[in-house]
């Protein structure tokens, strides 16, 4: 047996059981607007329940429950503030996870009910729980597309978001961002770049939530949206960008993915990869706890480096290189070149 958490105690196995009710006391107070009403100053309970019209008692419990995992603070007998942790569950605040919270918990939560059954399947908990895939059940409604493209947009101003300083893409007039949803990542790597110009491409009912992003000043007029399956085709281009779009898929798929950029890029093409990239030792990482969303949620997974390059070399693929990413980034960015 390894020896590996002897340090930790029966409690903390129960605090893990027990998870899910956090995420949904956390759920209820990003839902119900509690912690954006808290943010920005010290309230009284009375206040906030009035504020949000909810039962003033069953609020003082959830709040103190809160507590404990560093959302909130006591501050005396009925007064809480949000502390900077929280305020990532506000509305408006730099680096919010609002959307994210919502589209986990919206998207994501019954279907793990069925995890048990992913286990002994190796199917995921989603086509179980709801007969069909992540990605057709999500554009089926429009409202769905769009609670999923601002979840997404969300995990790229906070936690992707530090994976881009000081990035440069590899050189390349036209740069085509392949699964792009909402455009941001493109925005964000063209946007001091006037001399570049791009594409966001993913799924017509997606590809429309860019809209608002590619109007800013900086990009309007350089930046194409462009509506399509990618496992159909996919746009001619300098530098294609996917950023976490090969995780979703299983290594097949990604070879069909992979094989649209070969068959419509330019001569000398470059690949940018946005991943988590899986460490093969024990220390935690973002990308394991992903590991298990993918699992669970579609057929795709995260990756060790290696298994990168072994995907990207069987497409055509020669990886250039890791880029350094700054340590408090979970993601990392891999540069490829398409093969003569």
């Amino acid at each position: 047996m390894s020896s590996s958490g002897a340090d930790r105690t029966p409690e903390q196995m129960v605090r893990l059981l027990a998870g899910f009710e956090v995420s949904q006391a956390l759920y209820a107070f990003t839902k119900l607007d509690i912690a954006t009403v808290m943010h920005g100053g010290v309230r009284a309970v009375d206040e906030i329940a009035r504020r949000v019209e909810v039962d003033e008692t069953a609020l003082k419990r959830l709040l103190r429950t809160l507590t404990g995992v560093g959302v909130v603070e006591q501050r005396g007998e009925i007064e809480f503030a949000i502390t900077d942790f929280g305020a990532t569950l506000a509305d408006g605040t730099e680096g919010s996870l609002r959307d994210m919270a919502l589209m986990l918990m919206e998207t994501h939560y019954r279907p793990f009910e069925r995890f048990v059954d992913t286990v002994r399947t190796g199917e995921p908990a989603f086509d179980i729980h709801y007969g069909q895939s992540f990605f057709e059940w999500v554009t089926a409604e429009p409202e769905r597309a769009e609670l999923v493209s601002a979840g997404m947009a969300s995990m790229t101003d906070s936690v992707q978001g530090d994976v881009f300083a000081g990035y440069r893409l590899p050189d390349g007039d036209l740069v085509a961002d392949i699964g792009g949803a909402d455009g941001s990542v493109l925005t964000r790597l063209i946007r001091d770049e006037p001399a570049r110009r791009g594409i966001v491409f993913d799924l017509p009912e997606v590809v429309s939530a860019a809209a608002t992003r590619v109007s800013e000043a900086a990009v309007v007029g350089r930046i194409s949206l462009v509506g399509g399956d990618f496992f159909d085709g996919v746009p001619a281009a300098d530098v294609y960008v996917l950023s976490t779009v090969l995780h979703d898929w299983d290594d097949a798929s990604c070879g069909v993915l992979l094989g649209r950029i070969v068959a419509a890029a330019r001569p000398g093409a470059r690949l940018v990869l946005v991943e988590t990239i899986m460490p093969v030792t024990n220390e935690p990482h973002f990308s394991k706890q992903s590991d298990l969303t993918m699992l669970g949620m579609v057929r795709g997974r995260e990756r060790t480096l290696a298994e990168f390059t072994d995907v990207l070399a069987a497409a055509g693929f020669v990886v250039d290189r890791l880029v350094p990413t700054p340590p408090t980034s979970p993601y990392g960015i891999v540069e490829a070149t398409l093969a003569p």
